[in-house]
């Protein structure tokens, strides 16, 4: 054995380890956050865990640095240190993890030329716990041994901790309800059934999630049942989900990250893939809090996906934006977003501004409503899968931040979204019904945004994109800020003919502040898209409704957002129950 190379090693895995320890610590405390109904403790709680990842990283960098004194690279140590490393793994619990963790702290040492599998993970070796027996991650009950409604009682009270159901068996009756409408692959004699139940719950902002599957001769039913705080002492069942299409959305890119206390991640994404089989790795492994993990994840997928397909980075379709360049691989569901090195003279801020924006998106809860965003830096892309259109944009925009290598072409920072259709040519493209559950949901995402303490800035229908599953989303970031740094005004009434031909405004107007009305004017100049926009929206046209969000927020009043329609939520049928 190379000590020193094991010391490095050890020094590394003991960066890791001391996340993990932290990671889980914060993550097992969201129980004791969601039964005090300490809401703003939740947001403090996922702002502070997504900044773990890097403190640790930096931590252990400056320990490498000062006990080892390294300050280049040595071929024969590093490529001895990643042996070592690979033994510390063997009996890990979560050696995906610590393989990202070694990378990024490797990366901080050394240059990019270095990023290649001999000195770091870009193939991953935590596929071995596939030959491994499964971790004990979920119970498995026969309702036919105590009774479907005992048994479901009994699931409930295993989750429920020290907090009581306010009427459990009420719930559990609408619950069977529930599922006999919807989940067809149940209907089945309770011998023929078994419920698989993860053995932990999902914690996200005010809600608490059970998930789970029931195993049926006619397949597998996946589902999510939604828990909520009365905020008086209780809890009861709000929602079921039991399509894999719903569950995604729970999922969402646009969502916060869940807490929930699992010590094996690999095996609980594996299970979680069975459910909601369009989420990728990638994906579920940012929304159960792994979000490096899920950007590591991504990477592989992408180079997979380079090496099985031949077409051509293009700009992405829609109006250019004035601080970011935006392209796309159409085989591809994503769009990557370089900052420009010289803005449209009517933005007045800096790239690091831009990036400081990007950030307190990545810390915010996005409720849904703002994509989240992996950001790279030293990216390299095969220089002949650029178009020629692309290429001289990128060069003309941002020359700063791009240079070559060999047939290589390296990006030195940028942000990568999922691709969604921008909300103004989707508009274009629709009919009546369209239009109008899409300026909807335009509305509703202005909404919740600002009930979450985001003022989005600059809400032209451009900066908004529509999912595959019609949903709204904000994705242009660089102007939002926090309610509290904007006066809402009333547009003052021109009274004078001097006033009211005036060019300019007659009236004074200083930075911060905004006025509503003007969303009919710039945003909602078409009329059929006023006139549809006004059907459930026409509060946000008024001062009034934003000040009085703007009070809510400093009060520290959270609304109810929840990740799901209200279509699936249990409100009627248990007025229904009770008439």
């Amino acid at each position: 054995m190379n000590n020193l190379a094991f010391s490095i090693a050890k020094t590394i895995i003991n960066g890791f380890d001391r996340h993990i320890h932290l990671f889980i610590e914060i993550t097992q405390s969201a129980q004791q956050r969601f039964q005090n109904c300490q809401w703003s403790e939740v947001q403090k709680a996922a702002k502070a865990r997504t900044t773990f990842y890097e403190q640790r990283v930096k931590e252990t960098f400056d320990t490498i640095k000062q006990d080892f004194f390294i300050d280049s690279l040595d071929d024969e140590l590093w490529l001895q240190v990643k042996i070592e490393y690979i033994h510390l793994l063997a009996e890990h619990n979560q050696p995906e993890l610590a393989e990202t963790f070694y990378n990024s702290v490797f990366c901080r040492l050394f240059e990019r030329k270095y990023y290649h599998n001999d000195y770091i993970f870009v193939e991953s070796t935590a596929q071995r716990l596939d030959d491994r027996p499964t971790p004990a991650i979920y119970t498995s009950y026969k309702p036919a041994e105590k009774g479907l409604k005992q048994t479901i009682c009994d699931i409930m009270n295993f989750h429920k901790s020290s907090m009581p159901f306010v009427d459990l068996n009420a719930d559990v009756e609408i619950l069977i309800q529930a599922f006999r409408r919807k989940a067809h692959k149940t209907r089945f004699k309770l011998e023929d059934l078994q419920f698989d139940i993860l053995n932990f719950t999902f914690y996200r902002n005010k809600g608490a999630y059970l998930i789970g599957r029931v195993l049926s001769p006619a397949g597998e039913t996946p589902f999510i049942v939604s828990v909520l705080n009365n905020e008086q002492g209780g809890l009861y069942i709000d929602a079921l989900l039991s399509k894999s299409e719903d569950m995604a959305v729970v999922f969402g890119f646009a969502r916060a990250y869940f807490f929930v206390d699992c010590l094996h991640p690999y095996a609980l994404v594996n299970f979680l893939q069975s459910l909601m089989p369009h989420k990728t790795k990638a994906d579920l492994y940012s929304a159960i809090g792994f979000h490096k993990q899920g950007k590591t994840q991504f990477y592989r997928d992408f180079l997979n996906h380079l090496d099985s397909s031949d077409d051509k980075l293009t700009l992405a379709p829609g109006i250019k934006g004035m601080v970011m360049s935006v392209f796309t691989l159409p085989s591809y569901p994503y769009v990557f977003k370089i900052i420009k090195d010289k803005f449209s003279p009517s933005k007045n801020m800096t790239r690091a501004d831009v990036k400081g924006k990007y950030r307190l998106v990545k810390l915010h809860d996005r409720v849904g409503r703002m994509a989240d965003t992996m950001e790279y830096s030293e990216v390299a892309f095969p220089k002949d899968r650029f178009n020629e259109e692309l290429l001289a944009e990128l060069h003309k925009v941002a020359p700063s931040l791009i240079r070559y290598e060999d047939d290589l072409l390296i990006i030195e920072h940028l942000y990568i979204e999922r691709r969604m259709v921008p909300l103004n040519l989707y508009l274009a493209q629709a009919n009546d019904k369209e239009i109008e559950e899409a300026l909807y949901g335009y509305g509703q995402a202005i909404k919740q945004l600002i009930s979450a303490n985001i003022f989005p800035g600059d809400m032209l229908l451009k900066n908004f994109g529509v999912t595959r599953h019609g949903r709204v989303i904000f994705y242009d970031y660089d102007e939002i800020t926090y309610m509290d740094e904007v006066n809402f005004r009333v547009k003052p009434v021109a009274v004078t003919e001097e006033q009211i031909y005036a060019a300019e405004p007659w009236y004074s107007v200083d930075p911060g502040d905004m006025f509503p009305e003007e969303l009919a004017t710039f945003a909602l100049a078409n009329p059929k898209y006023l006139k549809a926009f006004k059907i459930h929206h026409e509060d946000l046209l008024t001062a009034q409704y934003w000040q009085q969000c703007q009070a809510n927020v400093a009060a520290g009043i959270y609304e109810d957002v929840y990740p799901y329609p209200d279509k699936f939520r249990f409100c009627e049928m248990r007025k229904t129950s009770k008439s």
